[in-house]
């Protein structure tokens, strides 16, 4: 069973849950005298907990959906709290499923900015940056960068690598270096936290994204654990995906926080679009390539006419980065066509069943 929560937390308007023009404007005029939006709140096996006006309460999760509900979206219930629809999303992040699976996994929906947690110590990987960089771009969500536990740094000058290297992954990326521990950092990321807009913290386990949503929520209301200290590697402390609200304060305006468990393994899945935009400078460099179809690899010969390879050794471009981009667009093309497979025979082997069921009803005539 979920855990229960705290019910007044979420004793608020809609429009300060996030309701705005972009879901108004899918609503019939039908539909807005006889349905109630509400939204996904918690998001568990079997049930999902949702937040109306003034209300909370859980309702059974809907059967037969081609898109699966999520932690974030707003649906339309009718006055006896029964599922009608799925309102169209402002933005969506996905995955592919972990493990063996062959599938897309929803991670959250109508989401305005997401901060990209990332701790300053073992954990800190621009690699693993552009992965989650490469998330936000293609959901078209805002990115910010925020590097947690400034207070185990050894000292000011390592605080100030951190951020110059992670500042190298965008020429107008935000990144912020905040101690999770005190409020006096909050203002910090006041620019983001305002009245309606969603939040979520994504990122690996033990970075301190639930000390940092503790911070931003005002209280103890998310569990925390430490770190092993040999390989600063964390525990999954939050276990679900679940929005909170942030409160209103000197620091802060307001808005909700969608936290997620740690993600060890984010396997990226039809984001072409957000690896061309989270690498743009590379796409900017392949476009003066002599030819189209350059590979860009690493060794090719000047006489090549590769722009890409003529930015690294002239020190325009990191080999790192040109390896971090080849490695995500081959990873983007295996998972996406390993799923556009299972759907294709999916869709041949319901085609078989309707033609068998049709075959015998023929006969049975």
């Amino acid at each position: 069973m979920p855990e229960a929560i705290d019910e007044n937390e979420f004793k608020v308007t809609l429009p300060e849950l996030g309701w705005s023009n972009h879901y108004i404007q899918q609503l019939t005029l039908d539909e807005w005298d006889e349905y109630i939006p509400a939204r996904v709140i918690e998001q568990h096996r079997s049930e999902l907990l949702l937040a109306t006006e003034n209300k909370t309460f859980s309702i059974p999760v809907p059967s037969g959906l081609d898109d699966p509900i999520t932690v974030g979206d707003w649906l339309l219930l009718d006055k006896g709290d029964v599922f009608f629809r799925l309102l169209d999303r402002s933005s969506l992040f996905k995955r592919k499923a972990a493990g063996a699976k062959v599938g897309t996994q929803l991670i959250a929906a109508n989401v305005d900015t997401v901060f990209i947690v990332c701790s300053m110590n073992h954990d800190f990987n621009l690699n693993r940056l552009e992965r989650y960089l490469v998330l936000a771009n293609d959901a078209d969500v805002e990115p910010v960068i925020i590097l947690t536990k400034a207070d185990l740094c050894e000292s000011e000058e390592v605080v100030k690598s951190c951020v110059d290297q992670a500042q190298t992954l965008g020429d107008y990326l935000m990144v912020v270096a905040v101690n999770g521990l005190d409020n006096s950092e909050l203002h910090k990321l006041s620019p983001w936290c305002r009245p309606g807009k969603t939040l979520a913290l994504l990122g690996s386990s033990g970075v301190g994204k639930s000390t940092l949503a503790n911070l931003l929520v005002g209280g103890a209301a998310i569990a925390t654990a430490g770190v092993r200290e040999d390989d600063s590697k964390g525990r999954h402390t939050t276990t679900s995906r679940s929005l909170h609200m942030i409160p209103k304060t000197d620091a802060l305006k307001g808005g909700i926080l969608l936290d997620t468990p740690g993600m060890r393994e984010l396997q990226l899945v039809n984001v072409e679009d957000g690896i061309e935009e989270t690498f743009s400078d590379i796409m900017m460099l392949a476009e003066q390539c002599r030819f189209s179809d350059c590979s860009h690899d690493i060794g090719l010969p000047e006489t090549s006419g590769c722009a890409v390879q003529s930015a690294i050794v002239s020190g325009e471009l990191l080999e790192r980065r040109l390896l971090s981009f080849q490695k995500l667009q081959r990873e983007d093309a295996l998972n996406s066509s390993t799923i556009a497979e299972r759907r294709d025979k999916d869709k041949q082997f319901g085609k078989m069943i309707r033609s068998v069921v049709s075959e015998k009803k023929n006969r049975n005539k």
